[in-house]
């Protein structure tokens, strides 16, 4: 008696996706193997919605010692372009994974062609003279059934004929498509006799002006998968309701070992707009510099924001999978990254809005170097020397000729510490014609260094600094959300997500001096400004003036969420 395999128990805290892949390994599906895709359109940049996708994919393949491809879904060469596969291929390799093979969906033209005659020969599909316009109208509504084209019953030499001067070039756009033959009254609408083919006179970035029909969307992404051998075609919810599509594809072929379309919750995040048309819309407008600044969610704007690799892997994992679509805070993917730079930045200080200070007990020409220490959660990471001299710079925030209540920083008669310094104690302040406080003369004590204050002797507060004989200049670009509201898609009515634009979401300034060892570093390179936030340095940075990106402050409100949730259970 042939021995019966059961499922495997769903193991402890896997997703539904991979248990699913568990029960096809314990029944033998597709012979234990697990292979896997990622096909994003060439349409436009990828975005954070995306990177959950690799994650996923990839993932799954390596988990499962498979294979994952990366695939170009280019069928419709009016919206793609080589600028976004370049781009797509840099951002799968930047956040850390390796394809199988890399595939186009134009590789398969000619078989997708000849699957399409198959399907008429074999009376499944047929050559349809009806306009987009009577299409819709034949199509029905969700209580309505649909009606039958009056070129379903055409004679399969009439459909092969048609079919052939529809490649040849020999018909006007729109003028006919290749349609299914499957259930005008399903209550399905994607099963009532969809188009398979249509006639688009366009240059292709690949394939020229070899073809002038190309095939749906539905129809090539079943048969790619199928081609490459994919077992598992994990997509997201939107793509539930064409399941039945997918699978009539291969079944009227007749094909075998066909993949398993699987469908998961798509990332929807707070305060941004993952719609690659109104991201387009964003760019072609000039409400942003581009498709990779700094505001957009895009895997290529993160990258310059300052956003790691670690961290959006991270975010990924910790939001997990559903079956039904939710709103993760953005505050999450924020946290994810404070928590890898907290780690792995050095510390550096810098000062934003520079306020003069004049330390009157130290003689001019005197520098003094101070130890600071590079990172204080990885001691690996040494210390550095920073000078320390008669002239300091500080945050102009952080001295007040009339202090607020409880407000523990600089004013006069006032003592701070200095980051990695001395106390320091303000004198006099030196003011200009207007009133504005130009210089402010303090005193510091010798005896302090390194910040210790003698016992019995309070000090609350800590500063930070920089000498402003040995600070470089720099340009800073103070980073925040591009959208006001939650949910940009919710707007007054009347108007569009672009109301809900944030006018503060870039805040320059051109004051800012910062260490001369931030200011050396290359493009690319993170640190944290001490209490400013983490940075990056942006690529327009050049040796005569850096630039630097703030990636995010220093304030979690993630933190604060979960400390709250914790507290409640």
């Amino acid at each position: 008696m042939e021995d019966q395999k059961t499922p495997a128990a769903p193991a402890q805290g896997k997703d539904f996706i991979r248990t699913i892949i568990d029960e096809d390994q314990s029944t033998g599906k597709h012979a234990g193997k697990v292979a896997t895709r990622f096909p994003p359109e060439p349409n436009g940049y990828l975005h954070i919605g995306h990177a959950k996708s690799i994650c996923l994919n990839f993932g799954v393949a390596q988990e499962y010692g498979g294979t994952c491809n990366l695939r170009f879904d280019d069928t419709n060469p009016l919206k793609e372009d080589v600028e976004y596969v370049d781009s797509i291929q840099a951002d799968v390799h930047w956040l850390g994974f390796e394809w199988a093979a890399m595939y186009y969906a134009s590789d398969y033209f000619e078989r997708l062609y000849s699957f399409g005659e198959t399907l008429i020969r074999t009376g499944k599909a047929f050559v349809c003279d009806l306009s987009a316009d009577d299409v819709r109208a034949f199509r029905g509504t969700l209580t309505e059934p649909g009606r039958n084209s009056p070129f379903r019953d055409r004679s399969v030499d009439e459909s092969l004929e048609l079919f052939r001067k529809m490649r040849a070039g020999g018909f006007e756009d729109g003028s006919r498509t290749l349609r299914a033959k499957i259930d005008m009254s399903s209550p399905n609408i994607n099963l009532r006799d969809p188009a398979l083919f249509r006639i688009r006179k366009a240059t292709h970035h690949r394939t020229g002006d070899d073809w002038c029909i190309y095939p749906m969307y539905d129809y090539a992404h079943a048969l790619s998968d199928w081609i490459e051998g994919i077992t598992h075609s994990l997509c997201t919810l939107e793509f539930e309701d064409h399941r039945p599509l997918y699978d009539w594809c291969l079944e009227a072929l007749g094909l075998e070992n066909r993949p398993r379309q699987i469908e998961f919750a798509r990332l929807n995040l707070t305060y941004t707009i993952l719609s690659k048309r109104k991201l387009l819309h964003l760019v072609t407008g000039g409400h942003v510099r581009g498709w990779d600044d700094p505001r957009m969610p895009t895997i290529a704007g993160l990258r310059r924001r300052g956003f790691t690799p670690e961290a959006i892997r991270d975010f990924c994992n910790r939001i997990g999978l559903a079956k039904r679509d939710s709103l993760v805070d953005v505050a999450l993917l924020e946290h994810c990254l404070r928590e890898d730079l907290n780690r792995r930045a050095p510390r550096f200080m810098g000062v934003l809005d520079p306020l003069r200070v004049v330390l009157t007990n130290l003689p001019e020409g005197v520098v003094e170097e101070l130890d600071a220490v590079n990172n204080p959660e990885d001691p690996s990471q040494g210390t550095r020397k920073v000078p320390f001299t008669r002239v300091l710079l500080i945050e102009r925030d952080d001295f007040r000729e009339v202090p607020p209540p409880r407000y523990h920083r600089l004013s006069p008669g006032q003592e701070v510490r200095l980051r990695w310094g001395y106390l320091v104690r303000c004198q006099e302040v030196v003011k200009d014609a207007s009133g504005t406080v130009t210089e402010i003369r303090c005193t510091y004590d010798p005896a302090t260094r390194g910040g210790d204050a003698p016992e019995g002797r309070k000090v609350k507060g800590t500063i930070h600094w920089v000498s402003a004989d040995h600070a470089r200049a720099a340009e800073v670009r103070l980073y925040d959300r591009l959208f006001v509201a939650p949910e940009p898609d919710v707007a007054p009515e009347g108007s569009d997500f672009l109301s809900n634009l944030n006018p503060a979401s870039l805040v320059v300034s051109n004051a800012a001096r910062v260490e001369r060892a931030a200011a050396d570093a290359p493009p690319g390179a993170f640190f944290q400004f001490e209490r400013l936030g983490y940075f990056t340095v942006d690529p327009d940075s050049g040796p005569e003036r850096p630039v630097f990106n703030r990636s995010v402050s220093l304030r979690d409100s993630w933190a604060k969420i979960e400390k709250k949730t914790s507290a409640r259970r």
